[in-house]
Order: structure tokens, then sequence, then C-alpha cells
């Protein structure tokens, strides 16, 4: 009697563990999901403290390699980000400036292009309205008329100037913070993240992060690098070729162009429908609209799907699926910082994954195909 009672009592157990070992992994399964939820809320409603920070975090990425090339002339770390800093402004100054006189002119005919575009597409418009009203009509059959109210004038928005600039205090602090941070990173370098992981973790711990902070330098700055040569040359090639089409003003176009290159699907996308526009506005025949809408598609087909696997390689590309969702939950989050974030974040995710022990699931997992 006691040894089947001991039996029954060890079957017991035998079977007890598999489902105590279940409801424990449920139980991390759903803290996990807990701890991520509010660090998305955290992320969502805390935006304006993050964003600043997460830019700066990209921008030292992908500006550290220069800065460590003159270090290894002897420059000093300080000096060398001052310097890529100073030249990278320059270079936003200068397109800003360059765009600037072609873009206040769209933006000053804007009202007589929409009027344009409205005549264009006004037969279209006209059959879907037809159609809205026979539906209408259809449905609205035997219904009593309800008499028609007019509704009370608007007064003006007379807080309008005050939301204007409390934005543009915004944009410019932030700015500033990102700046300055971009600097603190690039000139503190390796030693400053050696100190920063040592204080916090083990020496061989800090050794791996370290390693894998150098990987994930090296992998998004190549990465940014190859990808902005790419969209120079697609800005070049689109300005050319918006010339030949005979658009006005080409090279503001292929500089929007490869500006909206570097958000993967939807900068394409967009350009695509600029440029429809426009040359629905510029042009009598919808055959020249075809023309050039059908050229930059063209060119985009052949950038990516030649040129960019061709100069970037395979081992960073991405499930273009997880791409399109993190764009979408990025601006959802975080607006255009969360767009621009999105892409860089995944590299990084990735490169992380293939450096760590049991990262393959995860490499696997963003990896296409």
């Amino acid at each position: 009697m006691p040894t089947g009672l001991h039996s029954k009592k060890e079957d017991g157990l035998l079977v007890d563990a598999p489902v105590a070992g279940r409801n424990e992994k449920r139980k991390v399964t759903a803290v996990r999901i807990l701890v991520a939820g509010a660090i998305g809320l955290l992320l969502y409603f805390a935006h304006v403290a993050f964003v600043p920070v997460a830019l700066a975090c990209l921008f030292a990425l992908v500006l550290s390699g220069p800065v460590e090339m003159l270090h290894g002339l002897r420059v000093p770390r300080s000096a060398s980000a001052v310097l890529i800093m100073l030249v990278l402004l320059g270079m936003v100054a200068g397109i800003s400036d360059m765009l600037y006189e072609p873009a206040q002119h769209w933006f000053a005919e804007a009202p007589h292009t929409l009027k344009i575009i409205e005549k264009k597409i006004r037969p279209v418009a006209q059959f879907m309205n037809r159609l809205d009203a026979l539906r209408n009509s259809a449905g609205n059959m035997g219904a009593a008329p309800h008499p028609q109210t007019q509704a009370p004038a608007s007064a003006p928005d007379e807080t309008a100037p005050f939301m204007l600039l409390d934005a543009t205090r915004g944009v410019l602090l932030s700015t500033l913070t990102l700046i300055i941070l971009t600097l603190f990173l690039l000139a503190g370098g390796p030693p400053m993240l050696a100190r920063m992981t040592s204080a916090l973790v083990s020496d061989l711990e800090s050794a791996h992060v370290m390693r894998v902070i150098e990987r994930v330098r090296r992998e998004v700055g190549r990465f940014y690098v190859t990808t902005s040569l790419i969209n120079v040359g697609l800005a070049l090639a689109t300005g050319c070729l918006m010339m030949l089409c005979g658009m006005p003003n080409p090279f503001l176009w292929g500089t929007i162009a490869g500006l909206l290159n570097f958000i993967p699907y939807a900068g394409p996308a967009t350009t695509l429908i600029l440029l429809s526009l426009v040359a629905l506005v510029s042009f009598d025949g919808l055959a020249h609209v075809v023309y050039v809408a059908g050229s930059f598609l063209g060119l985009t087909i052949v950038e990516g799907q030649l040129i960019q696997p061709l100069l970037v390689g395979r081992r960073l590309q991405l499930n273009p699926m997880l791409v399109f969702l993190s764009l979408w939950f990025g601006g959802l989050f975080w607006g255009v910082a969360g767009v621009i974030l999105a892409t860089p974040t995944l590299v990084a995710l990735k490169v992380v994954a293939k450096r760590s022990a049991g990262g393959k699931p995860l490499t696997d997992f963003l990896s296409p195909g």
C-alpha cells in the first residue's frame, strides 16, 4: 500500500511538472506583454523627450566612422565631431538654399495649380458625383425630406499664431538638443561607451557589449553611407530624366526623390505621386504624364532590384512586411522621426541578433524569404 501511494504521488508529480512549467511560461509571457505595452505607452506619450535622443543615437552611429577616421590621424575626437557636424550642417544649408527658390515658386503657385488639377480631373469627378447622386437618391426613396439648416459662420481662430509660435519653439529646442547630444556622443566615442557599459555589467559582458556596439556602428554606418551614395545617384538620374521629359525644375524633383528614397517603399511611392501631379499640371496630354511616371517607376525598379542588392549586399536585407509595419508604427508613434528611425532600428536589431548566441530565430524572422 505505501508503495502504491508513493508511485501515485510520483506519477502526480510527473503529470503536474509540465503543467507548472506551462503556467510559468504563460506568466513570463504575460509580464513581457505588459512591459512591452508600458514601454510603448511611455514612448508614445513622452515622444518629445525620446525623439531627439533616438535621432542623436542614429546620427552618432552614422557619423562615428568619419570621426574615428580623423581620430586615427591624431585629430581629437571633440574637434573631429565639431568639424563633421559643421560640414553636415553646411550641406543641409546649401541644399536648402538651392531648393528654396523653386520650392517657394511652387508654393506660391499652389492655388493656381490646384485649379488646374481640378479642371483636368473634372470629368472623372463629375462621373463620380453622378454615381453618388444616384446612390443617394435610391437610398432616400420614401424618406421624409429634412429641412436644411444654415451652419453658423465660424469665428476666426485667434490662437493660431500662438500655436505656430509654440510649434516653432518646440522644433528649435528639439533640433538644438539633437545637435548637442550628437556632439557629446561623437566626442565621447568608444571610450565613453566602454566606461558606461563597464559600470553596469561585468568586464566579460562589457567586452561583448562593446564588440556588438562596434559591429552595429560599422554595419549601420556602412549601410547608410552606401545608401546615401545610391540616393545621390538616384537624385542625379531623376533630375536628368525629368529634364529629358521636359519637367519644370527637374533637379528639384531629383533632390526630393533622393531624400524620400531614404524611406523604403513609402518614399518612392510619394515621389511617384508627386511627379505624376506635377506632370498633370505641366502637360496637356495624358500620354506625357504616363511617360513621366513610367520613366521614374522604371528607374526606381532598377535601383531597388539591381543596384541596392548589389552594393548593400544581402546580409542586411530585411523582410519587406516587417519594414512596412515598422514604418507604419514608427509614423504612428513618432511621426516623421519614427519613419526615419524605423529601418535603421531593424538593421541594428538584425546585427545584434547575428552577434548573439541565441539570436538565430530573430535573424531568420527579420530576414526576407
